[in-house]
Order: C-alpha cells, then structure tokens, then sequence
C-alpha cells in the first residue's frame, strides 16, 4: 500500500486551495502570453452574429465579429473564434474551452447566476411574428392553447413560459421556427428583432405583430476571472465612448436610439446561487418525456421491422429491379447519418410534404432503422440451409407459402437478438428528434439544466431514465443470444 508523509499530504492539500486562485489570477497573463483572445460563439446563428463569408468561405464575418476584433486589439491580442452549440456556450465556458462567450447571449437571471456579464453592447426587442391571415393574435394573452416557436434557454423562451396555457416549440436553429410558421405548424413565433428581421418578416406569408420584451446582449466570462472580466469590459466601455461599436453596429444595419443608453450601463454583477435540486414538477416534466421517448421508439422500431422485412425479401427473391431498389434503399439510409435525414424529411421536403414533428420522429427513425433491419433479416435468410426451400417445393408447396411457413419464421428466430440490440440502440437515437422540436427525454435534460442552473442532477435523472428503459431489453437481448446459441458442453 502506497502510504504518504504527513507533510506530501500537507504540500499537496495546499496546492489543491491554492489551484482556484492561481487559475483565475493568471487568466488574462494567459491570454497575453498566448497571444488570442478565444472566443465561444455558434455559427448556426447565422447573419448578421456570425457566419462565413459567403464570398470567402474561410472567412468568418458578422458584427459580433467585428466586435470581438476589436476588443481584443484594445488588449494587444488577436480574436481566435471557437465553434459550439448555442445552448451549451455557457456550459463549455465554465469547462474552460474558450476565454469569453459572445453570441447573441441574452443577460438573464438564470445566466447571472452562473456567469460574470460585461456592460451590454447591445439593446434588442422581442418580436411576436404571426402569419398575415392570423388576425386574432395581437398579444402573447392571444396565444394561449396555441403553439410558440422559440429558441431554448432564450428570453422569449422564459417570457413565454411566463404565459399560462401556452404551448412552446422548442427550436435549435433561427430559420426553422419561420418555416414551422408558414406551413402551419406553429401559430406564433417570438424571438430576437435581430433575428426576426432577418428570418421572419421578409417572408411574404408572415407579419410582425409587434414587441413583447425588451432585454440586452453582453459578453459572459467565468465569475473567478476578474482580472478578464475588468480588462474586457474597460475594452467594451472604450469601444462605445470612442463610437466604433456604433460604426459596427450602422454597418450591420442595427444602430437604433435604444443603443445610447448602453453608454451609461455598468456591467451586470454576477447573482451566485447555489445549485437547485429538481423540483416534483420538473421530475414530472421528465416521466412525460420518457413516455414520449418510449411511443416514439415503439411506434419507429415497429415500423423498422415490417420495413425491414420488406426490404431483405425483396432483396432477396424480388425481381432485379426491386433488389437493386431494395440495396439502394439500404446503402442510402446506412451510409447518411440519421441527423440529416430528419432535417430533410421535417424541413427540406415541407413544401411538398409537411409532416407534424411526431410523425416525421417516428418515420424518420423507422425509415433509417429498415435498413438496419433489413440487413438482419438477410443474414437470417441466409441462415436457413437452402435444402429446406429445395424440398418444400418439392412436396408441392409454393415460393410464398414456403417463404412463410419454412423460411421466415427461422430466420426471425435467428435475427431476434440484433432487433433486440437495434430497439435498445433506437431507445438512444431517438434523442436526436429533439432537433425537429419533439420534446424528449434528452432534450427536457437541456431544458432543465437551463432552469436549476447545473447539468449534474438532469443529467444522472436522464441517464437513469434511460437506463431503467434500456436495461430490461438489454437482458431480453442476452437471454435471446443464450437460447439460440448452442454451447458445446
């Protein structure tokens, strides 16, 4: 046993307290050293925050952009962009993956909470967008029992959530919820003017009904680093009294009279709270997505099986051009990732096919799983010794009949264990239907995180969850491989 002197113990606890300390005294001595200022921000945002150039595709422009090169030229650095998901830049900045996170980040209670704000560098609106036929919606009292498209973790998401008897559509993306607007699939839409102006309102079919909210944008940087924290902000304050912030934000077309006050607002101290423990709603809130989790990869796996079954016979005694159909469908639908075709079959075909968000989860899912399945089958049907076929036609029977009564039934039996092992795996996958708005166990995990300020507890209730779901069909698994794998004594 490796056994320690008292004073190793003593060296080491003293470098455990004093590791906060150093960490967060020598953040900007880092950042000067490296010679970068990084910063966290989600390309999916799109114009006008950040994106790529569309004449240059390696190069990235926006006004938050323009705004992070110019503060980090004020602290003798260069601006280093680091890509990550919107609704998780609060999460990877206290991870540490970049220095400061600046993208459209709305200065609310819940982010006080957990992250120290800069001044704001910019004043937007909440705009409620509604479809030009849609004349009784004025106000957001006007859309209750409806369905609202959103952002996560945004402050339309809280001010709807403030509105008794509103049903909110959780989005990831700004141009989806306008679509999901015009085909009929939400009744509102409240987000950012910012985005608003440049996603909503050019669409012919769609109006601004007005502003519900108010709020502002500011720069969030880990509440230790205050050495970070007083040197970005005395960047900002400098970048606004010098009228450079106004010059980026008149050529992006955002400059408006609500941008003065800016000039005399202090940065926003942070509220440190400590962290919530889940509440009975919020556990409710959880069992209801499960039960979604659990329809959906029901519903997605029965469907894969028939699919699936379809297919392999048709690969296997359909005619050349239903088996070179049948292969297609499979190498196409194994070798895209499932992602992808979720957003083509919910977003790239509504034009011509506008399906609500559950049926498009449990056919997307059920769609990419045939071939999955399919392929089990084949390996099933190739299982069954081919003398078996040979001699029921002999005895008079036909290819149909044989196929049901000799053939399929063993190559079922062959392949249960991997449709088991596929239903677990769907169980899993399902959790990218989140994508399309569908309200699952992951992404109420997300939701939730957003709401107690902590990932840890939504976390250990999701995994939990999903391993009281998936254990029992782990076992049914196993004991299916037991019983139809003879093992020598």
């Amino acid at each position: 046993m490796l056994r320690l002197s008292r004073g190793v113990v003593a060296a080491l606890l003293v470098a455990i307290a004093a590791a906060p300390s150093t960490r967060a005294d020598d953040t900007l001595d880092r950042v000067r050293t490296r010679g970068t200022l990084r910063w966290g921000g989600d390309l999916q945002g799109g114009e006008p925050y950040v994106f790529q150039d569309p004449n240059d595709s390696s190069r990235l422009v926006g006004f938050e952009v323009e705004i992070a090169a110019a503060l980090a030229r004020r602290l003798a650095v260069r601006a280093e962009f680091v890509q990550n998901d919107w609704n998780t830049l609060i999460p990877s900045l206290e991870r540490g993956d970049f220095d400061v996170a600046m993208n459209g980040i709305e200065v609310t209670d819940a982010r006080r909470g957990r992250v120290a704000f800069t001044r704001p560098y910019y004043a937007f609106s909440e705009t409620l967008v509604a479809r030009r036929d849609e004349t009784t919606v004025a106000r957001l009292n006007d859309l209750r029992r409806r369905r609202v498209g959103t952002l996560g973790g945004s402050l339309a998401f809280d001010l709807l959530r403030a509105t008794p008897d509103i049903d909110i559509v959780v989005y990831e993306g700004v141009e989806e919820p306008y679509i999901d607007l015009e085909r009929g699939r939400v009744d509102a839409v409240v987000l950012d003017n910012i985005i608003a102006d440049r996603y909503g309102v050019p669409r012919p079919a769609l109006r601004a009904v007005g502003t519900v909210g108010t709020g502002t944008y500011a720069i969030a940087l880990r509440p230790d680093d205050t050495d970070l924290l007083h040197a970005v902000d005395a960047a900002l304050a400098d970048l606004i009294a010098s009228g450079e912030l106004r010059a980026i934000l008149t050529r992006w077309s955002l400059w408006t009279e609500e941008q003065v006050a800016l000039q005399a607002t202090q940065p926003t101290s942070p509220a440190r709270t400590a962290t919530a423990l889940l509440t009975l709603p919020q556990v409710a809130l959880f069992l209801r997505a499960t039960a979604n989790t659990v329809v959906i990869s029901a519903l997605a796996m029965a469907l894969a099986v028939c699919g699936g079954l379809v297919l392999s016979t048709a690969r296997r005694y359909g005619a050349a051009p239903l088996r070179a159909t049948a292969a297609a469908y499979v190498e196409l639908f194994r070798g895209t990732p499932v992602l992808l075709q979720l957003y083509v079959l919910y977003y790239g075909l509504a034009p011509v096919l506008t399906l609500n968000a559950f049926t498009a989860a449990v056919v997307g899912l059920g769609m990419n799983y045939a071939a999955y399945e399919a392929e089990l089958y084949r390996a099933g049907l190739q299982a069954v010794p081919v003398g078996q076929t040979e001699a029921a036609l002999s005895l008079g029977m036909s290819r149909g009949l044989t196929l049901r009564r000799i053939v399929l039934p063993q190559a079922l039996r062959v392949a249960l264990p991997g449709i088991a092992n596929d239903f677990i795996a769907l169980l899993k996958d399902s959790s990218l239907v989140s994508v399309i708005t569908v309200v699952e166990l992951t992404k109420q995990m997300t939701i939730t995180a957003v709401d107690v300020r902590s990932w840890l507890a939504p976390g250990i209730l999701c995994a939990l969850l999903y391993l009281v779901l998936s254990f029992p069909l782990s076992r049914v698994a196993r004991r299916l491989e037991q019983r139809l794998v003879s093992v020598p004594a």
